[in-house]
């Protein structure tokens, strides 16, 4: 037996060998309740991934939801989000399940060449395994124009309406399950975007010199306005199978070395309706900013078995989703994820106020959950590019912080001032994203605190 050698590669074995679960009580006995065992965040230890044996073509392999929603041409939108008065291209009764072939953007974009049988075959991907739906939208995409520099980037499929939900309430969405399409990815990172971005003025951000900005300066071609040529950095990232079939993400290290990573796959993207547009590219429908109504929120533990609750806009809520992640670090630090598509299951439920069946908080903003633990969540500026657009991360914690203290006292009974003090001795903080013009920031509260 190959002994693993670092505290990721001892978890991930425990993992696999005790089961998730009981790998928590173990960690819980081992460092305390709620603690971490090896480094690794008891909120945070998802099962490894198991890597299908084939391409996950449109409606090839198993498809295990109720309804099965493909991403065509016809089915997208590409960098917009769907308006409040959308109209549905699925329809599904509350507590129905449906399963989503997701696209990932990255491979199909125009600083790529728009060309993914081209991009991936230089990087070896066979024609046959370039999935058929993302040359589709690549060639085809018809719907809105298509701008790089205005546009998102992401390909949103939906919206699905949920029969019975009306504005007020509140939509459920259980991620059941999440599987690699194909065995690859790709991270990139963009000229004028990412955590240590160039400003729009040309200048170097606050807190490090424009030697230190990246991609470097001296690359930046965007006065070509040619996307071929705007110096843009993507790394194509291989996916390995393992033992037992885990994959593992790898890149090169210098000349002959080389890292791998678990995958950890999650949408980055699940969002309602949340505000209408004067047409389909209206900036306030713009795919990047996450918003009241969810979106764009790069959450990375919101992965197979944890819960998304959405306050409900529209009637029928209008449900979307897109950005799927192969693996993502807290902050998203260059721009993208480890980008990937995804075929992903989610049951979808309508919650009415005063049900119980969803946090009291989640009636007004976005709220997360895992087996492990609850996540309040905090965006710098909750209204998308609506009025300006702050990105100010210190306002992202303050108002999940708020979110945090509106939960503990409204569902779970403490009293503001002691919840105040417990979120300062036990829970964690962490910094969502900062790369999506609004940032976030989230909560990790074990539910072990607070067993019986």
């Amino acid at each position: 037996m190959r002994k693993p050698k670092s505290p990721a590669g001892v978890r991930d074995a425990l993992i696999t060998g005790l089961g998730r679960r009981n790998f928590l009580r173990a960690a819980a006995v081992v460092t305390g309740a709620g603690g971490t065992l090896l480094g690794a965040r008891a909120a945070a230890a998802t099962p490894p991934v198991t890597l299908p044996r084939e391409i996950l073509q449109p409606r090839k392999g198993p498809i295990p939801g109720r309804h099965y929603l493909p991403s065509t041409p016809e089915q997208v939108t590409w960098g917009y989000v769907p308006a409040l008065d959308a109209r549905p291209v699925l329809r599904v009764r509350s507590g129905e399940t449906v399963t989503v072939d997701s696209v990932s953007h990255e491979g199909i974009l125009e600083d790529q060449g728009r060309d993914p049988v081209a991009y991936f075959g230089e990087h070896g991907v066979r024609r046959t395994d370039v999935l058929q739906d993302a040359v589709a939208i690549a060639r085809d995409y018809a719907r809105t124009p298509r701008d790089f520099d205005v546009d998102g980037p992401h390909v949103v499929t939906g919206p699905i309406a949920v029969e019975g939900a009306r504005p007020g309430d509140v939509l459920k969405v259980e991620i059941l399950s999440l599987v690699p399409r194909v065995p690859y990815g790709v991270v990139s990172s963009r000229h004028g975007k990412g955590a240590l971005a160039r400003t729009a003025g040309g200048g170097a951000p606050d807190g490090i010199t424009l030697d230190e900005v990246m991609p470097p300066v001296a690359t930046d071609g965007r006065p070509t306005g040619d996307p071929l040529r705007y110096g843009n950095v993507s790394v194509f990232t291989p996916v390995r199978r393992g033992r037992r079939g885990l994959a593992s993400g790898v890149m090169k290290r210098g000349r002959r070395g080389e890292v791998t990573f678990p995958l950890r796959p999650f949408m980055g993207m699940m969002g309602v309706a949340f505000t209408r547009g004067s047409g389909p590219t209206d900036p306030a429908l713009n795919s990047i900013p996450p918003t009241l109504g969810g979106g764009n929120i790069d959450i990375n533990l919101l992965g197979a078995g944890a819960t998304f609750y959405l306050p409900v806009f529209a009637d029928g809520a209008l449900f979307y989703t897109g950005d799927p992640h192969h693996a993502m670090g807290g902050g998203e630090a260059a721009l993208t994820a480890m980008e990937g598509s995804l075929r992903v299951t989610f049951r979808l439920s309508v919650c009415r106020p005063g049900s119980g069946d969803a946090p009291e908080v989640a009636f007004r903003y976005p709220f997360g959950e895992t087996p492990e633990a609850w996540l309040p969540i905090g965006l710098s500026d909750p209204d998308g590019s609506l009025d300006g657009q702050g990105g100010d991360l210190d306002t992202a914690m303050r108002r999940a912080v708020v979110n945090a203290l509106d939960f503990l006292e409204q569902d779970q009974g403490m009293d503001r001032a002691v919840a105040y003090a417990y979120l300062s001795a036990a829970v964690n903080f962490e910094v969502s994203q900062v790369v999506d013009r609004t940032t976030g920031v989230h909560g990790v509260i074990p539910k072990e605190h607070f067993s019986d």
